[in-house]
């Protein structure tokens, strides 16, 4: 049991992280192109355009809310509040993501990522996906966690 304790932190960590990632970029997208002027969702709509999967009216519908969602995941990741909720949310927008970004590079549309806004602008499609894998592979262990954690407690309540 004494090991148990340190592996909580380290999952704890892990959640937080994640979480403060999922906040940062929802607030980035957001801020749009100029720092701290808030709800400008039209570059970002271009962004989620760019992709040439969703027409315009869905594209800015998207870019309306999806910061929103975003914000609200990564606070409940950090908060442990409605977490398995926001863990499957996260998953379905990084698989839907990483999806919608391998297949525009495959049909050779060069696209801005739009991940974080545009302070990550300068990374590379493979770093990108680096980071989205990563983001990934931590979301996917802190599925796990949760999981493995859900069924330890069923048994010990039975």
């Amino acid at each position: 049991m004494a090991q148990q304790k340190p592996m909580k932190w380290v999952w704890r960590i892990i959640g937080v992280l994640v979480g403060a990632i999922f906040v940062f970029a929802g607030v980035t997208k957001l801020a749009g192109v100029q720092p701290f002027r808030l709800l400008d969702p039209i570059e970002f709509a271009r962004d989620i355009d760019n992709y040439k999967i969703l027409p315009w009216t869905i594209s800015v519908w998207l870019a309306l809310y999806l910061p929103w969602l975003e914000i609200l995941c990564g606070l409940a990741l950090i908060f442990r509040r409605l977490y398995a909720g926001a863990l499957s949310l996260v998953l379905v927008l990084l698989v839907v993501f990483i999806g919608a970004t391998i297949t525009a590079k495959a049909r050779g549309i060069d696209i801005k990522c739009g991940c974080f806004g545009h302070v990550s602008d300068q990374l590379s499609f493979a770093w990108h996906l680096v980071l989205d894998f990563a983001i990934l592979a931590g979301v996917v262990a802190l599925w796990r966690w949760h999981s493995w954690n859900a069924r330890v407690a069923e048994r010990v309540s039975h």
